[in-house]
């Protein structure tokens, strides 16, 4: 298999969207919609959104309500997607939502921490589901999210053609997925060529946002020697839990290029494929791998 990447295509814009997602979806849709407009505004033709854009609860069980059958883009959430991506003409990244058990029944004791991923026609061009789910316990705080998540069962990347523009190899993680770096490799060895962007929506907690968040992120670059773009939820929230927000782009190189440390707004860069075939090109280790 090839580890190169197409040298002639030109810089594309990319833009990290942070929130600060409240427990009212029609509030939070509206927001996302303003930051996916302002990203196109400025030229983004890639625009991500956080983790749980859609709606962040007073407790785990709030999002159970709004889970929606997968593939239906008329459905609240997916359709605002779909609407933003045809409406703007760019390719969407969008957080994650509440999406439903294949044949359970609606409302649902438990669901999927999904991905869907918009193309600029309004179709849907990727769904992923978080294959590993976040366990925390330091004795103030804890969190357990097979409480009410059903863990996905396969890693997902795709191909994202940009129009004038390179396509992008993009590969689908979400959040406490940053710590498990075989996934990343998985989707780069087990696809027609190596990533070019990592995704990784997310909402780190304060304390291991502060510890880890740009540490993982940085490490995930450089190891893949590809882009990665972190759109973060970025405040403290109307639950009173804490996110750590500074929703980043990182650089094959591991140089952040963008960086929002709290509050909602845009991490916005430029990915440049050239930048890639330089970094493998002089670095080649994806070609040395031995295991």
């Amino acid at each position: 298999m090839s580890t190169s990447t197409p040298q002639a295509a030109p810089p594309v814009t990319i833009a990290a969207i942070q929130m600060v997602s409240g427990p009212r979806l029609e509030e939070n849709l509206e927001r996302a919609a303003h930051w996916i407009g302002e990203a196109a505004r400025q030229g983004a033709r890639l625009v991500s959104l956080p983790e749980y854009f859609c709606l962040m609860g007073h407790k785990d069980t709030d999002k159970l309500p709004y889970a929606e059958r997968p593939g239906d883009v008329d459905a609240p959430i997916q359709g605002a997607l779909r609407r933003a991506a045809r409406a703007h003409g760019v390719w969407i990244l969008g957080g994650t939502l509440p999406m439903a058990i294949d044949g359970a029944a609606l409302p649902a004791e438990r669901v999927r921490n999904t991905t869907c991923v918009f193309a600029p026609d309004g179709t849907m061009a990727a769904r992923y589901d978080k294959l590993h789910l976040f366990c925390y316990d330091n004795g103030r705080e804890r969190y357990d999210e097979a409480r009410v998540l059903q863990a996905g069962e396969a890693p997902v990347s795709f191909d994202a053609p940009i129009a004038d523009g390179p396509t992008l190899r993009v590969g689908l993680s979400i959040c406490y997925d940053l710590r498990f770096p075989e996934l990343f490799r998985a989707m780069s060895f087990g696809g027609p060529r190596p990533l070019d962007l990592i995704s990784v929506p997310a909402a780190f907690t304060y304390t291991t946002g502060q510890a880890h968040w740009e540490l993982l992120l940085r490490a995930r670059a450089v190891e893949n020697q590809a882009y990665v773009i972190a759109s973060a939820q970025g405040g403290t929230h109307e639950n009173g839990r804490r996110t750590w927000g500074h929703s980043l782009i990182v650089d094959p190189w591991g140089e952040v290029l963008a960086c929002l440390p709290e509050g909602e707004g845009l991490a916005i860069a430029r990915l440049d494929p050239a930048r890639i075939a330089q970094v493998r090109e002089q670095l080649p280790a994806l070609q040395h791998r031995r295991l």
